[in-house]
Order: structure tokens, then C-alpha cells, then sequence
């Protein structure tokens, strides 16, 4: 578990023992909701290679500001470490520098603390493929790195290494300054080439939005099943595995509507209980292709135990990024997975979701027929004569509109259009 090394290297080394702790707090919603984010830390180590060989919890009011858990548990987890030759801590929640390193004094040196930012980062360095993705991905880790260097260098301080205390604390803390400079500018140059990345991505999303394309974009919790479902609605072959973020890098399908509408269908990367900001921030660029959408697909993994905590997670991160308002479907994805009276329990539940099932297709035709809905809500019907010499807008509306009749007459062309929002005002002073 560490950013260091090629998945190949990692596979071949001896799987990690790891030791799960996480808190009880009067904030949180009580013991189910400890043990559901434990089970999730469970499956997070697992998709990162590591075997979890214990786990274990304490209650607080708070995490202890020095080692997050009481002294007395941080000496009960350094002694299931030697019990279970752990070789790895990793705590449900972000640590602080100052909480990872005490931990680690505590646990002793042959064991690595890591907290839940840092697994999720170790996963996404594993499975970002694109240029973009892994830019995305080095980012967050040199922004989680920075504000760590002052404690991993009194680490290396306290190392029996000669030259006596004082010096050896003056040439860590110069050190530091070293590194803290060569972390900032690193930050700033992986900043600077994402932004030439992303300036290619919004140029493709431009011309989307120019050519009037109704957009559609999956949003979900990991392991919802939003590649299988695109997958299955445009005939493509997105990367899809039963893992936690198998799929980084927003993929964008273009997809035909029966009516005869092309609209564009993006899957992006999925969400998950207590994201880490830095990751929403280095996410920024594929996040916004849930922020230009005309349409979301909240998709939901109905098979999953903790199917309503993952929807709040999702409805949380789409309000964090400043989505909530953009029109939504939810989609109930896996009910192959649920026996007839399940799937009626749950529809009359939610009235107003759609319950699918990408594997074997069910439900993808009401799927489809409630994007069209969708996408035809959001458009008006406009009746307009075009002079012969805007050949422009005869252009425009060919290109931006969906044209459901024309008829050429002695002073212009009659169209028929279903307009999109953006557009109507184009054409407001030619309507009959």
C-alpha cells in the first residue's frame, strides 16, 4: 500500500495483512453506520491488494487529537498488529500528520498507518489510465503529501543517525523547507499541465453544447454498474469490472434515440462515502461533465445492503459540486438481483425511478423512453418562416434543432422545430 511500484510488482509481492479502526462518534448514525463504512474500507483494501486480518473500533465523542483513538486502544492495535503480523493500519477517516505519525510510534516501525484518503489514492493510482486521469490522480496525492513532509521528516529526525539531536533536527527542518518547496512546484506544474488537458476536454464540451446535443450524465456510487449500463444503451465496450473505481476517466458515448434524437451519454467516475475534497477538487475537469449535463442518471445498486446510504452519499457529492439542481433519474440498476415482490416493494417505494437491469437489458427500453421524455421537456416546439437569405440559421436549425417538418414557400422556408432552451431565442422573431 504505497504510491510507489507497478500493479504487476504489487501482484507480485505477499499480500498485506491490514488492520481496519474506525470510530463510533456521537456525530455519526450509530454502530450500523460504523460497521457499513468498515465493510466499505474492507472492499476498498481488497480492490487495492491488501487482505484485512482484523478490525476494530472504539467509541468517542470525538477522535482523540493525538492518536485518533485513545492511548489505551492505539496499545491494543499495536498488539493485534503483533498478533496478526499486520503489516498495515488503516484508519476510516483522514488522519491528521501529527495522528498518523504518534499512531505509527505507537504501532511500531515495521507497520505502516495510512488512513482512508490515502487507500482511496493508492486505488485510483492503480486504475487511472489517461493522461488526464493520471495528472488527476498525482495531484491529489502531492496536495495530501504536503501538509505530511513536517511529520515524516521528524521521523527521519529521530533516527539514531550521529551528529547529535540539535543537529540532526536543524538539518530535517532544512530539509523540509527543501522538500515543501519541491512538493509546491510540483503541484503547480501538474496544475498547469492538467489545465492544457482540460482546455481539450472543454473544447469537445463546447462543441457538444454548441451543436445543441442533449446531454446526459451518469452519476453514481462505485461499483453501481454505470459502465454496464452505457455499455448496454449505446452498444459500446467501456472497461467495466465487479471493483471498486474500475473506471477513472469520464467516458462520452454519442447514443440514437428512437425518435431519431442523437444525444450524448457520459460516464463518470464513481462516488463513495466520505470522498476526500482533494480528489473532488484534482476531479474537477471530469466533474464538470456532471455539471453541464442536461440530465442526470443517479444510478443505484439495488442488490447492495446499503443501497439508501450510498443514494444520500451521491445526493451529498452532487450537491457539493453544485449539481442538485440539474433534472435527475434514478435509476435502479441490478434488479435482476431482486425477487418479482422486491423489485414491487421497492418501485412503490420510489414511484418515480426507473428499475433496470444493464446485464440482461430489462428495463432499458423504459430507460430509454424516460431520457426521451426527458430530453423533450426540455425543448419547445416552434413554428418559424426563415427568410431564403438566412441560409445561417436554415443551417443552425438543421444542426441545433430537431427539424420535424419543412416546406419551402415563395417568401422563405416553413420549419417545424423542436428547440432546445439555449437556442429559442434564435429563432423568437421569426415564428408565425
Amino acid at each position: 500500500m504505497s504510491f510507489v511500484g507497478t500493479a504487476s510488482e504489487r501482484m507480485a509481492q505477499e499480500l498485506e495483512r491490514a488492520i481496519l479502526v474506525g470510530i463510533e462518534s456521537k456525530q455519526a448514525n450509530g454502530s450500523e453506520s460504523l460497521q457499513s463504512s468498515l465493510d466499505e474500507l474492507e472492499r476498498l483494501t481488497d480492490t487495492a491488494g491488501a487482505q484485512v486480518v482484523a478490525r476494530t473500533w472504539q467509541r468517542l465523542d470525538s477522535p482523540n487529537p493525538k492518536t485518533f483513538v485513545g492511548s489505551g486502544k492505539a496499545e491494543e492495535i499495536a498488539q493485534l498488529c503483533r498478533s496478526y503480523s499486520a503489516d498495515l493500519v488503516i484508519v476510516d477517516d483522514e488522519l491528521s500528520p501529527s495522528q498518523q505519525s504518534n499512531l505509527e510510534r505507537i504501532v511500531g516501525k515495521d507497520v505502516k498507518v495510512i488512513d482512508r484518503t490515502a487507500l482511496i489514492l493508492d486505488i485510483f493510482a492503480l486504475h487511472a489510465t489517461t493522461k488526464e486521469g493520471r495528472l488527476q490522480v498525482r495531484l491529489a496525492q502531492n496536495q495530501y503529501l504536503l501538509p505530511r513532509l513536517r511529520g515524516m521528516w521528524a521521523h527521519l529526525a529521530s533516527n539514531k543517525m550521529g551528529g547529535g539531536v540539535g543537529s540532526r533536527f536543524g538539518e530535517g527542518e532544512s530539509q523540509l523547507e527543501v522538500d515543501r518547496r519541491l512538493v509546491r512546484k510540483r503541484i503547480t506544474s501538474i496544475k498547469r499541465e492538467l489545465e492544457q488537458v482540460s482546455k481539450m476536454r472543454s473544447i469537445q464540451r463546447s462543441a457538444r453544447y454548441e451543436a445543441g446535443v442533449y446531454k446526459v450524465a451518469e452519476a453514481g456510487y462505485t461499483n453501481a454498474g454505470k459502465s454496464s449500463l452505457i455499455n448496454r444503451i449505446s452498444g459500446s465496450d467501456v472497461l467495466s469490472y465487479d471493483k471498486l473505481f474500475a473506471t477513472l476517466d469520464s467516458t462520452t458515448r454519442k447514443v440514437s434515440l428512437p425518435e431519431g434524437r442523437e444525444i450524448t451519454l457520459t460516464d463518470t467516475v464513481g462516488f463513495i462515502q466520505k470522498l476526500p475534497h482533494t480528489l473532488i477538487e484534482a476531479f474537477n475537469s471530469t466533474l464538470d461533465e456532471i455539471r453541464g449535463a442536461d440530465l442526470v442518471l443517479h444510478v443505484v445498486d439495488v442488490s447492495s445492503p446499503e443501497m439508501e446510504a450510498q443514494m444520500h452519499a451521491v445526493d451529498d457529492t452532487l450537491e457539493s459540486i453544485g449539481a442538485q439542481a440539474i433534472p435527475r433519474i434514478v435509476v435502479f440498476n441490478k434488479c435482476d438481483l431482486l425477487s418479482e415482490d422486491e423489485q414491487g416493494v421497492l418501485q412503490g417505494r420510489y414511484p418515480e425511478a426507473i428499475m433496470v437491469s444493464a446485464v440482461t437489458g430489462w428495463g432499458i427500453d423504459r430507460l430509454i423512453e424516460g431520457i426521451t421524455r426527458a430530453a423533450t421537456a426540455a425543448e419547445r416546439n416552434m413554428e418559424i418562416l426563415l427568410p431564403y437569405g438566412r441560409g445561417d440559421l436554415v443551417s443552425a436549425a438543421h444542426e441545433r434543432c430537431t427539424v420535424v417538418a419543412s416546406e419551402y414557400l415563395e417568401d422563405g422556408i416553413k420549419m417545424t422545430l423542436r428547440v432546445p432552451g439555449q437556442y429559442q431565442q434564435l429563432f423568437e422573431s421569426f415564428q408565425k
